[in-house]
């Protein structure tokens, strides 16, 4: 049977490439390291590395079960150190995924009172491009993320959190001179620059049909925001975005902002996590904060965004 132990050391052989260097790392004899690791590949029955003169290349199996023993591994410190504190103060790692939206909206107020507040939590915070935070939950690498739109997946929770009207961003010479509403037909006649296919552009809205249509119009497709909000002020083109997003531009009146209707283009922020990963006292107090400073944002009008009723 394995045991924790095993799966530490198949870790550290795997993150350092050889028996050596994962023996230095764990100050255990590399032949006690060997020798674990010959029992595991006998209980799987396939090799979980080749052998080569300078370190250990891990095979197929060797990754699918790195991804296992790193959650595994993970939820038992959470659980220690979750457990073991809990009557007296909340502590531990959390790590939490953001799109680069909410992190313009709530990031620094947000870091500022986990610092303040829960000094023994250690934070970790990612931020990502729109839908690209949902690769990150799903490996296992953030406890908590914002996500628009996330695909139905049995596999974590959500609950959604905010919902965002979204605009055609342009300067004036592509989009118009004016603050008009712009038909979703209009639209499609422009120089659209859309965000890179797959997880991310679902970020744009949840509605296969209409995104197919953007996505065969789109002249140019990225997944980097100074890229994107660098090319809208070039005048390359215009982005389906909120204003939240080119919150800074519109500000300097680089760009404008037109509603877009007929129909009306919306997103859904959620926050979600890993269904199989057992909540933490940690874990649980940062979501409660993350939700109190997206209710604050939107209610101050930093957000510009209608929040859902929470039962």
């Amino acid at each position: 049977m394995l045991d924790t132990r095993q799966l530490q050391y198949f870790n550290a052989i795997y993150e350092h490439g050889s028996l050596a260097r994962a023996s230095t790392h764990l100050r255990i004899a590399a032949s006690a390291l060997s020798h674990h690791l010959a029992q595991m590949e006998v209980r799987f029955g396939k090799p979980l590395f080749r052998r080569k003169p300078r370190g250990m290349e891990p095979t197929a199996a060797g990754h699918r079960l790195y991804g296992h023993a790193r959650s595994i591994l993970r939820a038992m410190a959470a659980a220690e150190t979750d457990l073991a504190d809990a009557v007296d103060k909340i502590s531990g790692p959390v790590s939490v995924g953001m799109s680069f939206s909410a992190v313009k909206a709530i990031g620094v107020a947000f870091i500022t009172q986990v610092v303040r507040d829960f000094p023994n939590v250690q934070l970790a915070l990612t931020e990502s491009l729109s839908g690209a935070a949902l690769p990150h939950l799903l490996a296992s690498d953030v406890d908590l993320a914002l996500i628009y739109n996330p695909p139905a997946d049995p596999t974590f929770e959500s609950e959604p959190v905010l919902e965002e009207k979204m605009f055609c961003v342009g300067r004036t010479d592509i989009i118009g001179d004016t603050d008009d509403p712009i038909t979703f037909a209009e639209l499609l006649d422009l120089p659209i620059i859309l965000l890179r296919q797959g997880v991310s552009a679902r970020a744009i809205m949840d509605d296969v049909g209409l995104l197919k249509k953007i996505e065969a119009k789109a002249i140019l497709q990225m997944n980097s925001v100074q890229a994107i909000a660098g090319s809208i002020e070039a005048g390359l083109g215009c982005v389906i975005g909120t204003r939240l997003f080119m919150h800074d531009q519109l500000e300097r009146g680089t760009v404008r902002a037109r509603p877009i209707i007929a129909p009306e283009l919306s997103r859904t922020l959620y926050l979600c996590r890993l269904a199989s990963r057992p909540p933490t006292f940690a874990t649980e107090a940062i979501r409660q904060l993350l939700i109190d400073h997206v209710r604050d944002a939107v209610l101050s009008g930093a957000w510009d965004a209608q929040l859902f009723q929470r039962s």
